[in-house]
């Protein structure tokens, strides 16, 4: 999932400098801007909202409900001040697979859609608990490589399900299945249909390239775009009456079955409120359902906040605990009357933020706003073609699934490509927890291959020293990756953030650092730095980078060189030392011994011949220097015997030997290893 950067425009404070804060001043305060994002952001999400709901089998109003409730209760819960909650498309997936398998279950008593509002309110429940037990950490657990390939799975899904609606052709099945039938569904076009929404997704996809050409018009949303030309065309074709037309001796029907179905009368809103049918859950599939609305639906939500977080021009930071518990509290009240599954929204949060929004009023405006438009015109709803509607969510699954995606995670590391493909393709091939628990496996058998101890994945091995009364350190051992992120994170926070000191962390003896840890490590730098606080990452020094990404997964390597050791005359000592020195040498050892010969090596009497003994390490490269050296050199007392073994090291810091020069500094740590 990528995050957009924030526009320049948004990035100075607010008036006179101060932070904006929703509160009741804020409200008055900042009036005109939160009123003016809420409206544009609704003209975005109410297309959105009603074709996420089609998409995911739900009612069309389903989505809208869920965005009221969502912009209603958030607001007063929640401290974001910039995320909009609502229905999401990375959540069409678990609610279309949700509904069809309670329709395909011959144990279903009601309808499969309200079997699914009743597995929304058990995950609501559970988000509930998630944020009063502060469990939103948890959030951290998942590899980042791992959520972007479900995500961009998702939105491969997406397409794939919303291309045959988009050409007004039914089509069901599973998502490979489907993708080998794209030929078909292009030969059994309505060409009319597909007219529409070929148009919208060529306007999805153009109106950001050419809308600052277009002055004032360009600040239109694409969305209303698509909505003002799809219905224009579809008046055109007539689509309200059911008739037919013949194309190329081909006879094609129209009909209101293309729009989308809704209420024909001011009140019909409330006809379309719908209660759970909770015998659903005597059904055991039913909980795999509530966990992946809950697993999926939390960690997308966690995410989405943190993004807008980073997005926020001022800095304010989401406390994530109680902004699950408020999404858990809004879905509960959503599933209640017949509304979709919630997250924080990042696309709509964009939008929010660079509509010059200062507080979470606008997310209330926008759901203001939306109940308006359902409450007093629902009829001009149903002129709205649902191709249009599929065009708009094939543009947010490319979005999810933009080749840029694989690059940027290339760029990271191959193994971080290798866990984002895997995911995506198990994703398609079974279904989400399969996709997710297979790049997790993925990673950590890369990890146990890249030298991690077994017992160190799921727990840190952590020494903490106090090096002064506001400084600490903590030493991390054996490893520092993402299955053992949390309980580490939880020890950073409370010594750093909670008891206000300075933190040193010392990598050096981890064998490997994952690219989650580096990411995380990133993120915990700035809330230090914003805090006030010192933050310092030592001991990379002797990891070598997966790849030129500045956060790229670290490996503790071993590095090959040469141990000479030498065995002179006691006399040439000085000689020796003086002669490596000058050579460039700086980081040797010597020591005095004794060689015996003949009758004292047997008995160990007196008499045995002074030596002395000098060990060198060296790169491969510079051995041969020193061996022509030792060679050719005539050395006091005459006898220099030479022993050369190849051998490996760890290193604390890079060193000028290894990079060229002869000899390493003996201040530099290098710990002999077996070969």
């Amino acid at each position: 999932m990528s995050h957009p950067a924030a526009r320049s425009p948004q990035t100075a404070p607010g008036p006179a400098g101060e932070v904006p804060v929703g509160d009741a001043s804020g409200f008055v305060r900042y009036l005109k801007h939160d009123l003016l994002s809420g409206f544009l952001v609704f003209l975005i999400a109410l297309p959105l909202c009603l074709g996420i709901s089609l998409a995911s089998g739900y009612p069309p109003l389903a989505g809208i409900f869920t965005a009221i409730i969502g912009a209603i209760v958030t607001t007063f819960l929640s401290n974001s001040e910039l995320t909009i909650k609502g229905p999401a498309a990375g959540l069409i997936v678990i609610a279309l697979g949700c509904i069809n398998e309670f329709q395909a279950s011959p144990g279903a008593a009601g309808s499969a859609y309200q079997a699914a509002l009743a597995v929304g309110v058990a995950a609501a429940v559970l988000q509930i608990c998630f944020g009063l037990f502060r469990a939103g950490i948890l959030g951290e657990f998942f590899p980042s490589a791992t959520v972007h390939g479900m995500l961009a799975a998702i939105g491969v899904i997406i397409m794939i399900k919303q291309i045959p609606v988009a050409l007004g052709v039914s089509a069901k099945g599973e998502p490979l299945e489907m993708l080998r039938e794209i030929p078909t569904y292009v030969r059994e076009a309505n060409p009319a249909i597909a007219a529409i929404g070929l148009v919208s997704i060529a306007i999805m996809f153009l109106w950001p390239v050419v809308k600052k050409r277009l002055g004032p018009i360009g600040l239109i949303p694409a969305p209303m775009i698509v909505l003002l030309i799809a219905v224009g065309m579809g008046e055109g074709f007539d689509l309200l009456h059911k008739h037919s037309y013949t194309l190329q001796n081909h006879e094609y029907q129209l009909s209101d079955r293309f729009l989308v179905a809704m209420p024909d009368h001011v009140f019909g809103m409330f006809e379309q409120i719908a209660f759970p049918d909770f015998t659903a859950l005597n059904q055991p599939m039913a909980w795999k359902w509530v966990f992946m609305f809950f697993a999926i639906g939390s960690l997308e939500s966690l995410l989405s906040a943190k993004a807008v977080d980073l997005l926020d021009p001022w800095k304010r930071k989401t406390n994530m605990n109680r902004d699950v518990m408020a999404v858990g509290i809004a879905n509960l009240g959503a599933a209640m009357v017949g509304g979709l599954p919630m997250i924080s929204e990042i696309v709509r949060s964009k939008a929010n933020i660079d509509n010059g929004a200062r507080t979470r009023f606008a997310d209330l405006w926008h759901g203001l706003f939306l109940l308006l438009c359902v409450a007093l015109i629902p009829m001009a709803l149903h002129h709205i073609p649902l191709a249009a509607l599929a065009a708009m969510l094939v543009y947010t699954g490319f979005r999810l699934a933009h080749p840029m995606e694989f690059v940027n995670v290339y760029r990271i590391g191959k193994e971080q490509l290798a866990i984002f493909v895997t995911t995506l393709v198990m994703v398609l091939a079974t279904d989400l927890l399969m996709g997710v628990a297979a790049g997790i496996l993925l990673k950590i058998s890369i990890h146990v291959a890249n030298g991690v101890p077994l017992r160190s994945l799921f727990k840190p091995y952590l020494e903490i020293q106090d090096l002064s009364p506001d400084t600490s350190l903590i030493i991390a051992r054996d490893s520092a990756v993402f299955s053992n992120w949390i309980p580490f994170r939880r020890q950073i926070e409370q010594i750093g953030l909670v008891q206000k000191r300075n933190l040193i962390i010392d990598l050096s003896d981890a064998k490997l650092v994952d690219h989650s840890t580096m990411e995380k490590l990133e993120e915990l730098h700035a809330d230090f730095q914003k805090e006030g606080i010192g933050f310092e990452v030592r001991g990379l020094g002797a990891h070598r980078q997966l790849s030129k990404h500045a956060l790229a997964a670290r490996k503790q390597e071993l590095t090959r060189m040469r141990r000479i050791t030498v065995l002179a005359d006691a006399s040439a000592e000085a000689q020796l030392e003086r002669g490596l020195a000058e050579l460039g040498a700086r980081g040797f050892s010597s020591s005095p011994c004794r060689e015996l010969r003949g009758a004292h090596r047997q008995n160990g009497t007196p008499g045995a011949d002074a030596m002395v003994r000098i060990e060198i390490i060296a790169a491969p490269g510079d051995a041969s220097t020193l061996f022509d050296y030792l060679e050719n050199e005539p050395f006091a007392g005459g006898r220099v015997v030479v022993f050369s073994e190849l051998i490996e090291v760890l290193r604390s810091d890079p060193d000028p030997l290894v990079d060229g020069g002869l000899a390493s500094d003996d201040q530099h740590a290098l710990l002999e290893a077996s070969r």
